[in-house]
């Protein structure tokens, strides 16, 4: 396990990558851990506030984007958390006759502003995948197409 030592005034603050699965950092308290699952669900919920984002995707299967209810916010989400910084990778699905250049740009200041806020990471980059258009009916079901 490596640990990197970074030094502000005459306090030391230890910051180590454990497994690729936390941030990790000691302090004059004590420790702090951020799963990187943690900064995958609080990119998700931030994704899923813009209006015009009908929710996350699964991915594709069969042509069809498969999309996932709040429950599932962390996946439709890839992120890289360094030791400072972090990346960000969004799979969404759009609302019917929304500009999507306009959504996804919300998309990544919220996912950015939402992560920062509450981790203290620096996010570097959020980058969105539109995998598909979702159609809702009167709140029915929503039908979901990718072309």
């Amino acid at each position: 396990m490596s640990y990197s030592i970074i030094s502000f005034g005459n306090g030391g603050l230890l910051v180590d990558k454990r497994d690729g699965n936390e941030k990790f950092e000691n302090n004059d308290v004590g420790s702090i851990r951020i799963a990187d699952e943690v900064v995958g669900i609080i990119a998700g919920m931030a994704a899923t506030e813009v209006s015009g984002v009908a929710g996350m995707s699964a991915g594709l299967v069969g042509g069809i984007a498969e999309m996932l209810g709040k429950k599932n916010l962390a996946k439709g989400v890839k992120v890289e958390v360094g030791e400072r910084e972090a990346a960000v990778d969004l799979y969404i699905i759009v609302e019917y006759g929304v500009r999507i250049p306009d959504i996804a740009l919300r998309v990544q200041e919220n996912v950015k502003r939402g992560i920062e806020s509450m981790t203290g990471l620096d996010v570097v980059e959020v980058n969105v995948h539109v995998q598909g258009v979702g159609f809702g009916q009167d709140g029915k079901e929503e039908d979901l197409r990718v072309r």
